[in-house]
């Protein structure tokens, strides 16, 4: 039976019936080549021959497992937070990361680390810049260790050449990138569906032969996917990404996949002058930090990964010169945030139609974490009422369409991290202080049903104005209805 040809992407993979000018997946131009493949027959014929395996299948009981994996700490501990406590011996990692965002500064950190405490060489194979553009960043962040390595080389055989002329047993191995090496028993451009699976299960089978850790860095398409075909992501035992704005230093390293840890951490970083920094306490970073409160601004804790870290929904309401009203949204989904503001002005009393509404976080962070929702309702109701939300009060709660405030998860290491920081009152959803018993000691809990009960427990945490005037201020005059709302029975 003859074979049909098929055509797939250069690029990412992606396979065709028919060839196309622009790849549907990644779109890419003319990055589509026909691919001839294998007869329909050749699966059965395979199937007929077989031969003796090298090691024969043994029973799960025979086979003895170290349960206590040593591992090698890469001298950063937000990172080896990211891998579940460092490497492991074969272990293959998988970083990717736009251009600029200090993939190479930080493995170069983490490779004088490991070179110092182990005393034993580490190689850094580079297919995108020369050796002494990398001396002269190590040199820039101090990793001048004497056990480093440096190596250029776009070919796979002349990268292997120089692992094999290390003296000694190399602790650890970076290569950066994997699309930017080719071997030459390969047809194909560098970069390329065939190159790039050539590469990584080569380097992969040698980290496994020889128990030698390994970094891989990976380059990323425009939507910030990882570039090249699915498989890569499944060869490498731990995958991470490092994300962060170009125009703040924050950097954000998530773990996507991990076989040897947990797949939800984070950790976080900040790119400075001299190199990538750890930031231990991010909650730092997303806080503004003021004498006494302000209308629009609400904390709350979100939780990145597996860490709580508390955050600052900010909210600006002016009247709206427009027929249709701004909504402007930054570091918040877009949708979500509409979908907030409708429910705070249909279901809390909050007259927004008219007016220009905008909402975002501060420090440059990105949150996805439905336990905001109460922050950035309460956020919008201040700033269109100027009311306050004290210094030491926080809110947790998701919103639902119908009002209500719905409970979270990890409620108990959010109210942890709010306490550590000096949060003593949180709003949360009404069942959280049974459901938590003794875990929520040291936080006083006002619990709130529905958003109706959040904006009318927000106006009893107001100072009295007339304390100090003896009159009605100007703020009462201007919280119209929020100031007649009752609570509702729960």
């Amino acid at each position: 039976m003859r074979a049909r040809a098929t055509f797939a992407c250069t690029g990412c993979g992606a396979e065709y019936a028919k060839w196309y000018g622009r790849c549907q997946q990644c779109g890419a131009y003319a990055t589509i080549e026909e691919q001839a493949a294998a007869p329909a027959n050749a699966g059965l014929k395979s199937t007929r021959t077989t031969r003796a395996p090298a090691r024969p299948a043994r029973r799960v009981r025979e086979i003895e497992v170290d349960s206590r994996q040593a591992r090698t700490s890469t001298g950063l501990r937000e990172l080896d937070r990211v891998l579940g406590g460092g490497l492991v011996p074969g272990q293959v990692v998988l970083l990717a990361g736009e251009p600029g965002a200090g993939k190479s500064t930080l493995l170069l950190s983490a490779a004088d680390a490991v070179a110092e405490s182990t005393g034993r060489p580490v190689l850094y194979v580079s297919g995108e810049e020369s050796v002494h553009q990398l001396a002269a960043r190590a040199r820039r962040i101090e990793a001048t260790s004497e056990h480093l390595l440096l190596a250029d080389s776009n070919e796979l055989g002349e990268a292997l050449g120089h692992l094999e002329a290390v003296e000694g047993e190399p602790a650890l191995l970076i290569v950066d990138s994997v699309q930017a090496i080719a071997s030459a028993e390969v047809e194909g451009r560098a970069g390329g569906v065939a190159q790039v699976m050539e590469v990584a299960s080569t380097l992969t089978r040698l980290a496994k032969s020889r128990n030698l850790p390994m970094f891989l860095v990976g380059q990323v398409t425009k939507e910030s996917t990882l570039a090249g075909p699915r498989a890569l992501e499944h060869i490498a035992d731990t995958t991470l990404a490092m994300e962060g704005e170009k125009q703040t230093p924050l950097r954000m390293l998530r773990t996507i996949k991990n076989r040897f840890g947990p797949a939800d951490e984070v950790a976080c970083f900040e790119q400075t002058d001299t190199g990538v920094v750890e930031v231990p306490d991010p909650s730092s970073l997303f806080r503004s930090l003021r004498a006494s409160p302000v209308p629009g601004t609400c904390l709350t804790v979100t939780v990145e990964g597996r860490r709580p870290m508390i955050a600052e929904m900010q909210a600006l309401v002016s009247p709206s010169t427009t027929p249709n009203p701004r909504r402007g949204v930054s570091g918040l989904d877009t949708s979500r945030v509409s979908m907030l503001v409708a429910i705070t002005e249909r279901l809390g009393g909050v007259r927004l139609h008219d007016k220009d509404v905008f909402a975002a976080t501060v420090g440059g962070m990105r949150s996805s974490d439905p336990a905001t929702d109460l922050a950035v309702c309460l956020a919008i109701a201040s700033a269109s009422q100027d009311l306050l939300v004290p210094l030491d009060v926080a809110a947790i709660g998701e919103v639902s369409l119908s009002g209500d405030i719905r409970r979270v998860g990890m409620m108990t290491q959010r109210l942890a991290e709010a306490r550590r920081l000096g949060y003593r009152r949180v709003m949360v959803p009404l069942g959280t202080g049974s459901s938590l018993g003794h875990q929520s000691d040291g936080v006083e809990l006002l619990e709130v049903a529905t958003i109706h009960n959040a904006f009318f427990t927000l106006t009893q945490l107001q100072p009295s104005a007339r304390e100090s005037t003896g009159a009605p201020s100007t703020m009462d005059r201007e919280r119209g209805r929020l100031t007649s709302i009752r609570p509702v029975d729960s």
